[in-house]
């Protein structure tokens, strides 16, 4: 199995506004506080606003590393889509053979597709993702390939899955080409944003992830499994929607969560923070960015009402001051527009009108003439569309015969009152 690197581009990520009319825009913002001395131990961390996916703060988040058993939200929300939680998911040959963590059931055990998801993501048993992928994928190449097309459609180009379960592994196709299981901190933390907030299971994966314990037996009842969850800091911060340990000797010790706090959600991704013994390295991290992106980002409402010149209109029937011409609006003035935009003290957007030279007659009030376009670091985080604010009529034959009519016999055809 091979996985496509084409794009070396940061992940596409969805903006939400509060506004029906607003166009949802394609965000790649970066860092704003690029390098900002907050003495981290991870090589890559990214600390993501979990609305409209821009970066708030970035260390080496685009370079590429091994992810260890952060792999496993892929393979969840994967489970979580494609299957059913009644599915019955069977230990092979292959599954029986992954080393530790691993759930330790014997080749033949058989086990509900729901109750693996929790050994999973609570235990992060290297079995229990081969499991899972067999029965989602048909086999583990082919579950890889779900995860690699899965990370393709959310724009996530540097990401590269070879195993379900985060093991450290390299494979070279037959045309010489190698490749090498990983991601980079951007888009982890683009995947875990998904998981929570866009996927049409969030609200499963959630609920699984943030289940301190979890006890299920076989399907035949026979032996029964406990499951408790590493993810520390549910306990350690008020707020913690999920997360996902992981550790390989290649990927050190890598993490990711989402956080919500006072209406504001943050997504964060740490690769490479530390090594053992330093297995609270990444608490540490998590703690510090977390705490940096509540302490310097709130809610404002930036929504602007455009000042925009009129555009002039081709053919058009002159007003009384002589002008063919229509004020661009963002629709009815009594509708009431907001823009809630997580941002730093002194940000500010700025407005970019998208509008022609000129309009051809007829141009009727409220049709749509263009767009403004709302931009954070010169990238687009909406749109709105812009109406017509007047009609303009065309300046046509039988227009032109009105206007004669006017002018010599006036009053004529007026109805008296």
């Amino acid at each position: 199995m091979r996985a496509v690197r084409e794009h070396s581009g940061p992940p596409r990520v969805l903006a939400r506004m509060e506004s029906e009319e607003a166009d949802v825009g394609i965000i790649q913002t970066a860092a704003l506080k690029e390098g900002q001395a907050l003495n981290l131990h991870a090589l890559s961390a990214v600390l993501m606003d979990g609305d409209t996916g821009r970066i708030l703060y970035e260390k080496e988040g685009e370079v590429f590393r091994p992810m260890a058993s952060t792999t496993k939200i892929m393979t969840c929300i994967l489970a979580l889509e494609n299957g059913s939680p009644s599915d019955v998911c069977t230990v092979s040959k292959e599954a029986a053979s992954q080393p530790k963590v691993h759930l330790g059931a014997g080749k033949g055990a058989r086990f509900y597709l729901k109750d693996l998801l929790y050994s999973l993501m609570l235990e992060s048993h290297n079995d229990t993702a081969v499991m899972i992928a067999e029965q989602i994928g048909g086999s583990v190449d082919g579950f890889s390939k779900m995860m690699n097309q899965k990370a393709r459609d959310l724009g996530c180009y540097n990401t590269c899955f070879l195993t379900p379960n985060g093991l450290d592994r390299t494979y070279t196709a037959p045309d010489g080409k190698e490749y090498t299981h990983g991601t980079t901190a951007r888009e982890l933390a683009a995947l875990m944003r998904y998981c929570i907030r866009e996927s049409p299971r969030r609200e499963e994966f959630l609920e699984i992830t943030r289940t301190s314990n979890y006890t299920f037996t076989d399907v035949e009842g026979k032996r029964s499994f406990s499951c408790t969850n590493h993810n520390a800091l549910l306990s350690m911060m008020d707020g913690v929607l999920s997360g996902k340990t992981g550790f390989t000797g290649g990927a050190g010790y890598s993490y990711v969560a989402a956080l919500e706090d006072g209406g504001r959600t943050y997504v964060l991704a740490l690769l490479g923070s530390g090594w053992p013994p330093h297995k609270a390295y990444k608490w540490e991290d998590a703690r510090k960015l977390f705490e940096y992106g509540k302490e310097q980002f709130h809610f404002r409402d930036a929504y602007k009402e455009p000042d925009l010149a009129q555009v002039p209109v081709e053919g058009g029937i002159e007003d009384k001051t002589g002008t063919s011409a229509v004020k661009p609006v963002t629709g009815p003035k009594e509708q009431e527009r907001h823009l809630m935009l997580l941002l730093a003290e002194g940000e500010e957007v700025e407005l970019q009108a998208e509008l022609p030279k000129t309009l051809k007659a007829p141009v009727k009030k409220g049709e749509m003439i263009g767009n403004i376009r709302y931009l954070l670091d010169g990238r687009t985080v909406c749109s709105y569309p812009l109406y017509a604010g007047n009609s303009v009529g065309r300046r046509d034959f039988y227009y032109c015969v009105g206007q004669v009519w006017q002018h010599f016999w006036p009053g004529m055809g007026e109805r008296e009152e």
